[in-house]
């Protein structure tokens, strides 16, 4: 690969199920960086991550401030997007004013290109690493995963390192190419990898219709989505009738809209998964995507995730191991709501404090007793990002911005984003009984879970 000239042509999608990072299209000349190297006598480091919505976050040091990067291999140089509110400590170094071209319509959104930077982790380090800093607080996708959430991490830590994901242990392993030891795995399988502006690709095998249809697709760890198609009614690559209107994720000029269906198979050689979920964006939102001589859509996480995998970009190659995941059925939010993260609220609380209590010539021995003390604890608050339509959210009157305060009787502060995401995909005909805020007004509200695919 030349580093030497680039041009960053794209993000994708990725929300709860399809939380969208973004796709941004930039042309700039840039110069030759160095690589990371793992700093110990093995030449191997572990880094332990979080599993948040079928994507990775992982430790990252940027000049010595520790942030929270998602692991992409859609992307080519790191992104910082939550700069304002979380790392402003971070230190800019040799910044220079560009654009992003934002997912969703044409606009663009200022960013800075930093030069020269410490990137550390686990072990692994590059001491001249570029990075794009965009102020812009709509790119801050923390609320859509529910954890602070800093940047965006791919192909400059991918290229220069070995790297295994553990989805079932939540650890990575990055190695030193001369240290790693391929091992001999019978019941793996090993895929050839293609690259495109140092993006990834993949040839396998979808069934639709009963009809096989090879399809060329890039690996997008950073997209909570299983699969992603781009219709194409000459290859077969359409959508039947089983399908509904959905929001697909967000980007940094739009959100992206699409249908969401479902095909007969997906084939990784001898690996099959049986009807998995498919996204068909709509055209408008993938021109930029389209002009990629051969692509058909993305791999993305909710199928990744059911395999460990192996990264060897020098010699191109990923070799796939099925994981306690691989069964796990393709379920659909049956809600029609998209929750985020709201911020914070102050609540009192009473809780209870100990108190000796010596007593002098008494025979009772009394040890404690407990004083009510008012406490301020800060809590977590979520409110309806995206209602679906015609969704049995809708249906019930629930609306965008609302405020979710309970669930099922219980505060919805005491349960984590995912959690409460969770229970939108339970079993059809499940009832949900909660309680929202509108304009200052509790509004309790029983809605009953329904598939919108047959």
């Amino acid at each position: 690969m030349n580093l030497k000239s680039y041009k960053l042509k794209s993000m994708k999608c990725n929300r709860w199920l399809c939380f969208l990072c973004g796709l941004f299209c930039l042309s700039f000349s840039c110069y030759g960086q160095a690589t990371y190297r793992v700093d110990n006598k093995k030449g191997v480091t572990k880094i332990d991550f979080e599993l948040i919505s079928n994507v990775v976050i992982i430790p990252v040091e940027v000049n010595g401030v520790k942030l929270s990067f998602l692991l992409d291999t859609g992307v080519r140089t790191p992104i910082v997007f939550n700069f304002i509110n979380s790392v402003d400590s971070l230190k800019i170094l040799n910044g220079e004013t560009i654009n992003l071209k934002g997912l969703g319509n044409d606009g663009k959104v200022q960013a800075l290109k930093s030069s020269h930077n410490t990137f550390k982790i686990g072990e692994a380090l590059n001491v001249d690493q570029d990075f794009y800093v965009i102020f812009d607080k709509s790119a801050n996708f923390a609320p859509k995963l529910g954890i602070p959430v800093h940047g965006i991490i791919g192909y400059d830590f991918f290229k220069d390192l070995v790297v295994e994901i553990n989805y079932s242990s939540k650890q990575i392993k990055a190695y030193n190419p001369e240290a790693y030891k391929s091992k001999n795995c019978r019941k793996c399988e090993a895929f050839s990898l293609q690259f495109y502006n140092g993006k990834p690709y993949i040839d396998l095998i979808t069934t639709i219709k009963s009809k096989e249809i090879p399809v060329k697709l890039l690996i997008d760890s950073g997209s909570s989505d299983a699969l992603w198609l781009f219709k194409d009614d000459s290859l077969g690559l359409t959508v039947d009738n089983n399908y509904f209107e959905d929001f697909l994720g967000y980007g940094l000029s739009g959100d992206v809209h699409g249908k969401r269906s479902k095909i007969d198979e997906l084939r990784l050689k001898s690996f099959s998964l049986k009807e998995p979920k498919v996204a068909f964006p709509d055209d408008v939102y993938i021109a930029i995507l389209r002009k990629i001589t051969g692509r058909n859509g993305s791999l993305g996480g909710e199928v990744l995730k059911r395999f460990n995998l192996v990264f060897n970009y020098r010699k191109a190659k990923i070799i796939l191991k099925k994981n306690k995941y691989f069964r796990d059925r393709f379920s659909y939010n049956k809600s029609g709501i998209e929750l985020e993260n709201d911020g914070i609220r102050l609540v009192t609380e009473i809780e209870r404090e100990a108190q000796d209590i010596d007593i002098e010539n008494k025979t009772v021995n009394v040890r404690a007793i407990y004083v009510p003390k008012n406490v301020v604890v800060a809590k977590n608050t979520y409110s309806i990002g995206q209602i679906r339509p015609d969704s049995p959210a809708e249906r019930v009157g629930l609306k965008k911005g609302d405020r979710l305060f309970k669930i099922n009787g219980k505060e919805a502060s005491n349960y984590t984003l995912q959690q409460l995401m969770g229970r939108f995909f339970d079993e059809e005909g499940t009832k949900l009984r909660l309680e929202v805020e509108r304009i200052g007004i509790k509004i309790p509200v029983v809605l009953t879970l329904e598939s919108p695919i047959k």
